[in-house]
């Protein structure tokens, strides 16, 4: 084909170029034609030190021909035929070290790794052989399974460049895959000890401490990590790959403030780079920043309209900011330009059933159901939603559905809230064992949870029984919660049953106190612990602003009964 005839000699004129000695490096402190000369000195002749005997000329020729081999088939897209080509051309000629690692990482990409063992073994026996193919000769070395032979390449490279972070990378991996975490720290400890380290080295040494960050030895391992990144910072890099691995680095061991700072001083250089502002948005939400965070995501909306992430992630936003209207529209466009989202179907059902919104909730559910597999959370927001519409009965139903999806797949699932939710359930149909029981499994997992030691206390409470082991939930449950009005207000009522109303009037007029807004329950129980102490006057009161809040015809017969009834209007 054409393209391989032009291919090819481009490769035989650069081959030709190769052979007149281009590839050879002078050693260091050798001195080039453009070198300038410093006090006086004459200057020296390069020292050419490449082989012309006619056995090396013959190496190269193969070589070259071998890698022109290579080219052609990469060209073809044959990934297996170009290893094999450009393995022989580096056999070949194993004091090219460019070549060497180009080849020995073309076959670690491959899984080729005896072949590249093969071939950094003959390199590095080499003359001369640098650190950097000592390093990758560690690597492969530990790759399979040589543990001795990795770690002492390894140390050959650190010998030979101390200034190399290879060696020190290669040798602390080895060292953590076995499990030698010190002696792996150890080993970054002495390269962060280097004299003259760039901020290339630094940022990259940081990076290693990261990844030995564990529990018992996080605070130490991420502190060096931070030095590390300090001192990188205080260099002012100004590569913008650099800096972007630097605030990485400082976002991953948790110093928001510094990451923040150096994404931002990105973006104002380079307002295009992608991935910065989704960088910012989560450090923002990281720090409880929802403005800030919701800033960055309608900026990536703005200058990319079609990201679902970023609708999702507003919608979530929204949602904890309790702007629902805004949620669901956020939401409603993310199912739009990604379908096959399944998280999102679930958070837009939850805000339509915290809006009261339960049949719209059940519909975006029922998409869920005939686009993905059965699963806990959409029987436990189904069950959510037909408890919001009260058809409990089909609650029960789907709260059991998804007990069984979590026995088998998913047991964390099955938590105090989830038992909270069934055992409310049972209670608002009267089947108060089966409440009883959902609640009692409740407390088992979470023995604080507030609300579930006050509605099982209350439910007792309202049916005279078990009221001993009610006032002692609910009297903890107030200690958790000592100004909520429905706890102080179950606690009046379980002493009012215990007959002991002098003891409930003040925690019933603390409820009041409390209260957010008007409640017809509080000032009911008010009227009924007064009419027990023989206050019928303040009994009356308490009905009649409870039925100003709201009309209840059992409320108007108490009213009705008293002596005095019909002497005083109704006031709010």
């Amino acid at each position: 084909m054409p393209r391989h005839v032009y291919l090819g000699l481009t490769l035989l004129c650069a081959g030709a170029l190769w052979l007149a000695g281009c590839g050879t490096v002078p050693p260091p402190g050798a001195n080039s034609a453009r070198t300038p000369i410093r006090g006086g000195a004459k200057p020296r002749p390069r020292l050419d030190r490449t082989d012309y005997s006619s056995a090396a000329v013959e190496r190269r020729t193969e070589a070259h021909a071998r890698y022109a081999a290579a080219v052609l088939h990469d060209w073809d897209e044959e990934p297996e035929l170009a290893a094999e080509e450009y393995l022989k051309a580096a056999l070949a000629d194993p004091g090219n070290e460019p070549l060497v690692m180009e080849v020995s990482q073309r076959l670690l990409q491959l899984k080729h790794n005896e072949q590249a063992l093969q071939l950094l073994s003959k390199a590095t026996a080499q003359p001369g052989a640098s650190g950097l193919l000592f390093a990758r000769l560690g690597l492969l070395y530990s790759l399979t399974g040589k543990k001795d032979q990795a770690i002492a390449a390894s140390r050959i490279a650190i010998k030979k460049t101390p200034g190399s972070l290879g060696g020190y990378r290669y040798l602390a991996q080895i060292y953590y895959q076995a499990g030698q975490y010190d002696e792996g720290l150890k080993v970054l400890d002495q390269a962060a000890k280097q004299p003259g380290l760039d901020a290339a080295f630094l940022i990259e040494l940081g990076d290693l401490y990261s990844s030995y960050i564990r529990p018992g030895s996080s605070d130490t391992v991420k502190a060096r990590a931070i030095e590390l990144f300090n001192r990188a910072a205080a260099l002012k890099p100004a590569n913008p790959v650099l800096l972007q691995k630097l605030a990485d680095g400082f976002s991953v061991t948790g110093k928001n403030e510094q990451a923040a700072q150096l994404y931002q001083q990105l973006l104002d250089r380079f307002p295009s780079l992608p991935g910065l502002r989704e960088r910012l948005a989560e450090l923002y939400l990281r720090q409880q920043d929802r403005k800030r965070a919701a800033g960055q995501l309608q900026e990536i909306i703005r200058n990319n309209p079609t990201n679902p992430r970023a609708y999702y992630v507003l919608g979530s936003i929204a949602s904890e900011d309790k702007k629902l209207p805004e949620a669901v529209d956020y939401f409603n466009k993310t199912i739009l330009l990604n379908p096959a989202f399944e998280p999102v179907y679930y958070e837009l059902s939850e805000v339509l059933i915290r809006m009261n919104k339960p049949q719209d909730a059940l519909a975006v559910l029922e998409k869920a159901r005939n686009k993905f597999p059965q699963n806990f959370i959409n029987e436990f927001l189904t069950a959510l939603a037909y408890g919001r519409m009260k058809e409990y009965t089909d609650a029960i139903r789907h709260f059991e559905g998804a007990e069984i999806i979590a026995r088998a797949t998913e047991t964390n699932r099955l938590t105090h809230i989830f038992y909270y939710q069934l055992g409310s359930t049972y209670e608002r149909i009267h089947k108060y064992e089966e409440a009883e029981k959902y609640f009692r499994k409740c407390l088992a997992l979470s023995p604080a949870f507030s609300e579930g030691l006050n509605y099982l206390g209350y439910m007792w409470a309202e049916r005279g029984v078990n009221l001993p082991e009610a006032r002692q939930m609910i009297e903890k449950a107030v200690k958790l919660e000592p100004k909520n009005a429905a706890f102080l207000d179950s606690l009046g009522w379980v002493l009012f049953k215990l007959d002991k109303s002098k003891e409930a009037l003040p925690h019933m007029l603390k409820a009041l106190e409390n209260s957010e807004e008007p409640d017809s329950t509080l000032y009911d129980h008010l009227g009924d612990i007064y009419l027990s102490l023989h206050q019928p006057d303040h009994a009356g009161e308490a009905w009649r602003k409870a039925i100003t809040i709201e009309p209840n015809e059992q409320i108007q017969k108490k009213l009705s009964a008293l002596p005095t009834a019909g002497a005083h209007p109704p006031h709010p």
